[in-house]
């Protein structure tokens, strides 16, 4: 998800057009546009403080991101050469079907 569907989202579950998030935010209404629009990316910060506008917060959190693995990727290469009538005959076979 991009920021600026973040934004639309959070402005759009709070039931706010983008001039009153503008008047509720401090933020210019035309860069709310374009935020939403992903012309631009807002830092963090304002990216915070726009979601609190809304009634949200942003929360960030580090998650364990799974170790490269040559073998998956290799095996994930050579499903994507298949046409796609291969992968679907593969995929019936996988479950035993003709």
């Amino acid at each position: 998800m991009t920021s600026g569907t973040l934004i639309r989202q959070a402005r759009l579950r709070a039931g706010l057009s983008q001039t009153e998030l503008s008047e509720r935010s401090g933020k210019d209404r035309a860069q709310i546009a374009r935020w939403e629009r992903d012309s631009v990316t807002p830092s963090l910060e304002t990216l915070r403080e726009v979601l609190q506008a809304c009634g949200f917060d942003l929360e960030l959190r580090l998650v364990a991101h799974e170790p490269f693995d040559p073998a998956a990727e290799a095996d994930l290469r050579a499903e994507l050469e298949k046409t796609p009538q291969e992968r679907l005959q593969a995929m019936l076979e996988r479950r035993g079907q003709p």
